[in-house]
C-alpha cells in the first residue's frame, strides 16, 4: 500500500484497473459488447433461417422432410420409400438397403453434424417463435455481464451438453431438435451470475422452475413431445460454465484459466460423444 490523496493504494488493483478499463472488459475478463441485443439477433436470424429452408424443402420432399437429417437421432432408422411417417425398427442399414427401403442415418452411423444441427432446428412457428421470444429477453442481459464471446461460448457448448444428454438418455431412434437445451443453458449461466452479482434473480428462478416443471409434465416430457433430456442437460452445462466465468479467483492467469476449463468441458463433451458411438457400436 502507498499513501494517496484520499487514503491509500493498492498498486497492483489500481495496475489491474487500469488494464481492465484500456482493454475494455468486463467483471468476467470478457470484452464488453457495444450493442449485447445483435449476437442473440443473428442468432435468431439463423434459427429462422433453418426453419424456413426446412419449410421449403418439406414441399420438395415431404415424404422425410430435411429435418429428418438436422434432428439428433442417436442411431439412423429404415423407412420405407411408399409411406410416410413410418419407419421399420430394429432393420440394420445394410438390410434397409437390400430390402429397397431408405436409409436416415443417426449419430451413432456418422451423422456428426447432428449434435450441432438440432439446436437450430425447428418444424412449428410456435415452437420456434417461443424459443426465440425467450432468447431475446434473456440473451442480452447475459451478454452485458459475460461479453460477446464468451456469451456466445456458453450458448453453444450449452447446447452441446444438451445434445450429449439427449444421446445418452434419449431412445435409440428418437429424434430430438430445437434450441431449448442452449436456451436452459443460457437460463442457468444468467442465474449463476446474477447469483453472483447479488442481483434479483427471483424472476429467473420463477421462469426456469416452471419450463422444468413443464418438460416433465405428462403433456409435456412424460408424453415424448419435450426433450428433458436436452432441457437438463443444458441447464447443466450453462450452470458449469458460469461458474468457470464467474468463481474463478482474479489475477493476472484468471482468463487463461478460464479458457482452459471452458476447453476440458468441450473435451468432456467430445469424449462422451465418442463413447456412446462406441456403446451404439457394440
Amino acid at each position: 500500500m502507498i499513501p494517496a490523496a484520499v487514503g491509500f493504494q493498492c498498486p497492483e488493483c489500481v495496475k489491474q484497473g487500469a488494464r481492465q478499463t484500456r482493454q475494455n472488459r468486463g467483471s468476467y475478463g470478457g470484452e464488453r459488447s457495444s450493442n449485447p441485443r445483435q449476437t442473440s439477433l443473428i442468432l435468431i436470424i439463423a434459427n429462422f433461417v433453418v426453419f424456413a429452408v426446412i419449410t421449403v424443402a418439406g414441399w420438395i420432399v415431404p415424404r422425410w422432410g430435411i429435418v429428418q437429417y438436422l434432428g439428433l437421432r442417436p442411431e439412423g432408422i429404415c423407412v420405407p420409400l411408399d409411406a410416410a411417417n413410418t419407419y421399420y425398427p430394429g432393420v440394420g442399414q445394410a438390410a434397409c438397403l437390400g430390402g429397397g427401403g431408405h436409409w436416415i442415418p443417426g449419430v451413432a452411423d456418422g451423422a456428426w453434424w447432428q449434435v450441432v444441427t438440432s439446436m437450430f432446428t425447428h418444424v412449428s412457428i410456435i415452437h420456434i417463435g417461443m424459443n426465440c421470444l425467450t432468447l431475446w429477453f434473456i440473451g442480452p442481459p447475459l451478454e452485458m455481464y459475460l461479453g460477446r464471446v464468451r456469451f456466445l461460448v456458453t450458448d453453444f457448448l450449452s447446447g452441446l451438453v444438451g445434445s450429449l444428454a439427449v444421446y445418452w438418455l434419449s431412445g435409440n431412434q428418437t429424434l430430438s431438435y430445437g434450441a431449448s437445451g442452449a436456451l436452459f443453458g443460457v437460463m442457468g449461466a444468467l442465474f449463476i451470475v446474477l447469483w453472483q452479482q447479488r442481483g434479483d434473480f427471483k424472476q429467473l428462478l420463477l421462469w426456469i422452475g416452471l419450463n422444468l416443471v413443464v418438460t416433465f409434465l405428462p403433456f409435456g416430457g412424460g408424453a415424448g413431445s419435450i426433450s428433458w433430456q436436452a432441457h437438463l442437460g443444458g441447464l447443466v452445462g450453462g450452470l458449469a460454465i458460469a461458474s468457470v466465468w464467474a468463481f474463478l479467483p482474479r489475477g493476472d492467469n484468471r482468463v487463461r484459466n478460464q479458457w482452459i476449463l471452458i476447453a476440458l468441458i468441450a473435451v468432456i463433451v467430445v469424449v462422451g460423444l465418442a463413447a456412446r458411438s462406441l456403446v451404439l457400436a457394440n
